[in-house]
């Protein structure tokens, strides 16, 4: 039996309140819509029993701050600001995360937010589930976290760091969690860089 999709795992400091303008979310939600028509996001009674999938987030000023997709929003096709959330803190070594929105935040806000304060270069990362990558990780020559780790946890933010420690994941700007059926993981400096290091690695798949 897979995991169900959607669970937050962490403790969740979360305020209720209309803080994000529509101008905040206009390229993050521009980039959920090229994933959702790669259905690398979204949600469908095919997969996942009908539970949305995929998060996309973005880094919001100089801090580490960032804006991040809702949880179980994966079945909206026009997102709008209030189906987002801004990550005011992570802390990864206490599993907590304090957010405010009008939505909570993804399920995977702490992997996320581990990415952010990893590297200052970080200022967009996707989510995507593609069972074409996650499946050909390893001939694909792609950093895995670790097969017994679970998305959405302290263990997995503590294995996100590890790969920046013994891999190129920095370089490669991609890697899949082997724990979690079909997660892949891209980040950028840039919205185009993220999305164009997943739509590659979805093209290499393809041709083998």
């Amino acid at each position: 039996m897979t995991e169900q999709e959607g669970v937050i795992k962490f403790q969740l400091d979360f305020t209720r309140q209309s803080v994000l303008q529509p101008s905040d979310t206009v390229e993050i939600s521009s980039w959920r819509t090229v994933m959702l028509q790669l259905g690398m996001l979204g949600q469908t009674p095919l997969r996942y029993d009908n539970y949305g999938f995929g998060n996309i987030s973005q880094r919001c000023g100089s801090g580490n701050q960032f804006i991040i997709s809702g949880t179980q929003t994966g079945g909206i096709q026009a997102m709008t600001a209030s189906d987002y959330a801004l990550v005011t803190s992570c802390e990864p070594t206490r599993n907590y995360i304090a957010a405010v929105g009008e939505t909570k935040p993804s399920s995977e806000a702490m992997t996320h937010g581990q990415l952010y304060q990893i590297d200052r270069s970080i200022n967009f990362v996707i989510h995507a589930h593609c069972p074409q990558i996650w499946q050909q990780a390893s001939s694909l020559l792609l950093p895995q976290t670790s097969a017994e780790v679970p998305y959405g946890t302290v263990a997995m933010a503590g294995e996100v760091a590890r790969l920046f420690r013994e891999t190129d994941v920095l370089q490669q700007g991609v890697f899949t969690m082997a724990g979690h059926e079909d997660g892949v993981v891209a980040f950028g400096a840039s919205a185009s860089e993220a999305a164009g290091r997943v739509i590659n690695c979805y093209a290499r798949a393809l041709s083998r």
